[in-house]
């Protein structure tokens, strides 16, 4: 492991006596506010943090801004949709470097969230500005936007890697999709398994869904810790989630590559 690797998913909330969530949303998260989260990056033996603005915040990114302020050495992916008060432009030089956007199937985005079409609307000001897209999407959906996703003038990072199925495995079509647009160097995915194995007994399953993204552009993958591990109950412990990365990909050069030389080519 490297001191100057990357945790590439994380949120913040908190402390809301100075940052209280949106009176509309759809959870109410514990504090996690940034100190505990710098201590988990120092035990982690990680050097920066990329923080991904919370729906529960709705257009509210004052916690964001505010600490990327205040740590210049982490980065942060804000949420947009067409006709917000927040400008695009300037984004970039406040550590911002992308924009974070949702479709799901069978689920309706949450109160706060930006969708598939704001994010086809907002594109070309995303390249203006210098942001890539962020898509919390599934390989069940994938097949449907895949062509859109290989134009759009802006890359695209998928979180959570792809939400696999594991009962349908690696041939499954929307998988080998995810495959296809990792191996155009367009797309990136977070290696974030944890969410996709809940409820499976033996999380060794994900191993061959790591190794085959590596397969397909070890180039084009970041790691994320996903913490606060928002409505996951027990909570993971992000050590552990990083130890598996790590196994799972199978030598030293991956585990730099993914921790360090990924993520400084998209986040700095």
């Amino acid at each position: 492991m490297t001191i100057a690797g990357w945790d590439c998913h994380a949120h913040l909330f908190g402390p809301y006596a100075r940052y209280p969530l949106a009176a509309e949303r759809s959870y109410t998260p514990p504090e996690a506010v940034d100190v505990r989260y710098a201590t988990l990056l120092q035990r982690l033996g990680l050097a920066h943090g990329v923080l991904v603005h919370a729906s529960a915040y709705g257009k509210d990114h004052t916690l964001l801004l505010d600490t990327l302020a205040l740590r210049p050495d982490w980065r942060g992916v804000v949420v947009v949709q067409p006709g917000d008060a927040l400008p695009l432009v300037g984004l970039h030089a406040r550590g911002v470097r992308g924009a974070r956007f949702s479709h799901r199937s069978g689920a309706a985005n949450f109160a706060g969230s930006a969708s598939f079409e704001d994010l086809l609307a907002l594109a070309p000001q995303l390249a203006d500005a210098g942001l890539h897209a962020e898509l919390w999407t599934d390989c069940q959906v994938l097949p449907d936007i895949a062509a859109e996703l290989k134009a759009l003038p802006v890359p695209v990072v998928i979180d959570h890697m792809g939400g696999f199925d594991v009962a349908a495995g690696v041939d499954a079509p929307g998988f080998r999709t995810l495959l296809e647009l990792l191996a155009t160097g367009k797309i990136w995915v977070k290696l974030c398994a944890y969410r996709n194995l809940l409820q499976s007994p033996d999380w060794q399953v994900g191993r061959v869904f790591q190794q085959t993204m590596v397969a397909a552009n070890p180039e084009r993958l970041v790691w994320g810790s996903d913490w606060p591990h928002l409505r996951v109950t027990p909570e993971p412990d992000a050590a552990r989630l990083l130890a598996l990365f790590e196994d799972w990909a199978g030598n030293e050069a991956v585990v730099q590559q993914v921790l360090h030389a990924n993520p400084e080519t998209l986040y700095r």
